[in-house]
Parts: structure tokens; C-alpha cells; sequence
């Protein structure tokens, strides 16, 4: 092992770089596309700088992975990433603005109501049976509405 990691060369993170980014292809996130890019960067040191002894290559690597990762994370945290469809997986949010009708009353600020085939908890003003309510928030699995 120790040969190997001594005969390090640049075309050897270029070609690890490479392969992190096609393996980013296959999992799922967006992680091994920033160590890919790190492998990368050790494969241009070692191209412009020459010289850099396995040790320094390796720590490199770890340094630049590390920071990347963070800075990517940062940074997809900021801007986000577009989407077709942004209410995916946050079922509650895709019914903010429909109209539904109250089969059975809010009391006491709590109700249900039945939407297709699911039956939500609702929270919002008192309401007798049969009013007509819209939804204008999600509150975890809670649907936010107001009488109408």
C-alpha cells in the first residue's frame, strides 16, 4: 500500500476526480460531485506545483473535500435548487388556497376535514358544519384554514 500512495501522481486524483463525478450521476444528494472537484484541484497542484510528496497530496485532498463540502452545502442552502415541483413530499402545502366544505364543525379552534381520500386535522376560527373554509397555511400535519 505504502508503494502505492509514494508513486502518486497528478493523472491519478484526475481520474478519481472523474470517477466521483460519475458516481454522483448514480447516488443520490450532491456530495461526491464536491470531492470529485477537490480531486481535481490536487490533480492541478500537482501538474503546476510538481513535486508534492503522497502526504501532502492526501491532506490536501482531505482539506479541500472537507471545505468544498461545506461550501457547497452552504451555498445549496442559500440558493436552493429549481424544481417543477416545489410542493413534492409536502402534501399539506399543494391544498394552501383550495375552498373545501366543513363536514362536521371547528370547536374550539380544532377540527377535521376530509380532502380526497385523507382526513386532516384543520385549525382556524370556530365554524358550524357545512361552512365553506379555505386553506391559507400548513402547520406540520395541521392544515391552517379560515371560514369563508
Amino acid at each position: 500500500m505504502m508503494g502505492l500512495l509514494s508513486e502518486l501522481q497528478p493523472w491519478h486524483w484526475a481520474v478519481l476526480g472523474i470517477v466521483l463525478l460519475i458516481l454522483e450521476v448514480f447516488a443520490p444528494g450532491v456530495f461526491f460531485m464536491w470531492m470529485g472537484i477537490a480531486a481535481g484541484v490536487v490533480a492541478l497542484l500537482g501538474w503546476f506545483v510538481g513535486g508534492l510528496s503522497w502526504q501532502v497530496q492526501v491532506l490536501a485532498f482531505a482539506g479541500l473535500s472537507l471545505v468544498s463540502v461545506m461550501l457547497g452545502r452552504w451555498w445549496l442552502s442559500r440558493h436552493g435548487m429549481a424544481t417543477e415541483e416545489p410542493t413534492l413530499n409536502r402534501r399539506g402545502e399543494q391544498y394552501i388556497g383550495r375552498n373545501f366544505n366543513l363536514d362536521e364543525p371547528i370547536v374550539n379552534s380544532v377540527g377535521k376535514i376530509r380532502v380526497d381520500d385523507t382526513t386532516w386535522k384543520i385549525s382556524g376560527p370556530d365554524c358550524p358544519a357545512g361552512s365553506r373554509v379555505r386553506v391559507v397555511g400548513v402547520d406540520g400535519v395541521v392544515l391552517l384554514v379560515k371560514c369563508e
